[in-house]
Parts: structure tokens; C-alpha cells; sequence
């Protein structure tokens, strides 16, 4: 069977909705958050922005070797999560609950699974979060989901700073990973949350992920091209601007703002491993690349809050959940074209 992304298809009206106004859906989670995550890349957030993002509604992930207070998720690697799981600090019962994100890049490993499982097992009766990943297989979905992991990543290869579909050929097309998860998961009746990670370039993609089953979307490229995303912000690419700077030139000289830009990149690039004090330099699956810097933060999350509860209206879906049971069907190029901007 075929195996399809977003440009694929399109989420279809509901042939009768009670909903009158897009104020009376609601865009958030029950946990309060918007269905975002900042992805863990340190040219979007660092330990000096990211209640800029928290306060918008986002859920926030950490780079590796930042840290912040505990309703942040720290970034582990999976030598340092097997290191946590052996000295079992902070599965005391008076420890302030954590979240705790096991960033790699194959969460196929079955190392990571056996380690998942013992976090589960030392876990239970301290209420720490655990989200791992990324995974390409609705199969890992499921076995981590009855292993108990609290979120776990979809999607390996569809970043924008990724290079490991093109180089690797190891993919699974968004779309479908994301909806044979949701099945599995509504299926067996799984509180594990579907984050999808990676790939997504307009709000359109990001919508659809969330009527196709996901839970969270992890966005990186897009935020980073916020004017408050941490990376260094940069007059005609070569001039380095303070935050105080960049601020007043753009609210005082838009003209200017066409020609502010910043760096982004993946984090397996070979930059980011010397960073982590990495002894042996891989073979890089990421890339570096200039970013325009288009939007501020607010005004880009506010368009995405109209347009989701537009999307929600359309479809009779009053919260989020409803959403996810929202009909798609598969288009052709030429229906695509007839749209696409």
C-alpha cells in the first residue's frame, strides 16, 4: 500500500457544524498547552528564551546540556539516561516530578527499549514524564507505547536541517506514520502521545498532522526564523546584532527586516558533536543553512491559533480530540496546484 504525506490530501468539511464562531473550539491540550513543542535544537532555544515560548503556550524542549526548571524537558543522550537509571537519583518519592526527553536519532535501538522499560518500572510512583524517539515504524510506536513511555517522536528524516532520508533512504511518510499510530493507539486505548517531528514548512502541514492523530507537533525550522529564536540574528548576513538591536530595527525600520537573517542547523551536524565533546566526528546527517527571519514569535503562534480554530470550526470539531476524527481524502497533483499558493 502506498504511503502518503501532506500534500497528499486535504481534510474535508463536516456536511453540518453547530459551531458558529472559531471562539468556541478549544485549541489546547488538557494540559493546558498548545498541541506545539519546540524541538531541542540550539539555534531556537537556549536556557535565556524559552519562557518566551512557554508563555505562548508552547511545550518547550531543551538542547542537551541546558537545563531549566522541572516543567521543561531536559535532553538526555541515551549514555546519560542509561547513567540516571543506574544511580536512580531522582526516583526519590520527594523529588519535584521531571520531564525527561532521551534525544537520539534511532529510537529503534533495543538498548533504549530495555531502558525505557526500567524507567517505567522505577517510575511508578513518582510522576516523572518520559518522551523518546525519533521513530519511523508504528510498530516501535506500539512497542513503546505498551513498554508505558509518556510521549514518544515520530518521523526520521523530514527536517529541514536533516539529511538522513536523502543519504540514508530510511524514511516513513509523515502522514501515514502519523494516522497508523493514532490507530494503533485509539485501537489498544494508549495514553502514549504521538509527537510529530520534522518536515513541517507551512501551517497547513501542521494542522493536518493534528486531524491525522497527532498529539503534539515539534517544530524547529519555523521557529527558528522567529525574530526570538536564539540564534544569532544578522544585518545583510554578516552583521551580528545584539537582541536590544535586532528588536529596535525591527520595530523602527521595517524595511530592514528582509535583510536580517540567522543560522540554523541540525543537531547531528558535525559542529553540534564537537560541541558536545564528541572524541569521533561522524559522518554528518545534518545540515547548516541561513534562515530569512520572518515573523516575531506572537504574531506567527497567533496566526496559528486562528487558522486551527478556523480548521476545528470546519470540521464540527469543538476540541482537539474530536479533531483527530476528521475526514481526509487523497487528491491529485492538479488538485493540489488549484490551492497551493
Amino acid at each position: 500500500m502506498k504511503k502518503f504525506d501532506f500534500k497528499d490530501i486535504t481534510i474535508v468539511p463536516e456536511v453540518s457544524t453547530t459551531i458558529e464562531s472559531r471562539t468556541s473550539v478549544d485549541i489546547f491540550n488538557e494540559d493546558g498547552y498548545l498541541p506545539l513543542m519546540v524541538s531541542p535544537m540550539d539555534t531556537i532555544i537556549n536556557e535565556y528564551n524559552y519562557e518566551k515560548f512557554s508563555d505562548l503556550g508552547y511545550e518547550v524542549c531543551l538542547p542537551r546540556g541546558v537545563y531549566a526548571d522541572s516543567n521543561i524537558f531536559t535532553s538526555l543522550s541515551l549514555e546519560d539516561f542509561e547513567i540516571m537509571l543506574t544511580y536512580n537519583d531522582i526516583f526519590n518519592k520527594d523529588e519535584i516530578p521531571q520531564k525527561i526527553l532521551v534525544d537520539i536519532a534511532n529510537g529503534h535501538m533495543s538498548k533504549l527499549h530495555t531502558l525505557c522499560e526500567k524507567f517505567v518500572y522505577l517510575n511508578k510512583d513518582s510522576g516523572h514524564k518520559l518522551m523518546v524517539g525519533n521513530v519511523a515504524n508504528p510498530k516501535t510506536y506500539k512497542t513503546l507505547a505498551e513498554i508505558g513511555v509518556d510521549y514518544v517522536r515520530v518521523g526520521i528524516g523530514g527536517g529541514s536541517g536533516c539529511l538522513t532520508s536523502a543519504n540514508l533512504g530510511v524514511h516513513y511518510p509523515m502522514g501515514s506514520l502519523i494516522n497508523e499510530c493514532f490507530k494503533i493507539k485509539d485501537k489498544n486505548n494508549y495514553q502514549t502521545k504521538i509527537v510529530a517531528d520534522g518536515g513541517f514548512r507551512n501551517y497547513d502541514d501542521i494542522i493536518k498532522a493534528l486531524a491525522l492523530g497527532a498529539d503534539y507537533v515539534m517544530l524547529g525550522g519555523i521557529l527558528n526564523k522567529s525574530l526570538e529564536s536564539c540564534s544569532q540574528t544578522k544585518l545583510f548576513k554578516y552583521i551580528s546584532l545584539s537582541e536590544v538591536t535586532t528588536l529596535y530595527i525591527w520595530d523602527n525600520f521595517p524595511f530592514l527586516r528582509k535583510f536580517m537573517s540567522k543560522e540554523f542547523r541540525g543537531m547531528s551536524t558535525k559542529e553540534v558533536q564537537k560541541k558536545w565533546g564528541k572524541n569521533e566526528i561522524r559522518t554528518s546527517e545534518g545540515i547548516t543553512k541561513i534562515n530569512p527571519v520572518e515573523y516575531t514569535l506572537k504574531g506567527w503562534t497567533n496566526n496559528f491559533k486562528d487558522y486551527l480554530a478556523s480548521a476545528m470550526s470546519y470540521t464540527n470539531s469543538k476540541n482537539l480530540e474530536e479533531f483527530k476524527e476528521s475526514e481526509i481524502v487523497f487528491i491529485t497533483q492538479n488538485a493540489l496546484n488549484r490551492f497551493s499558493k
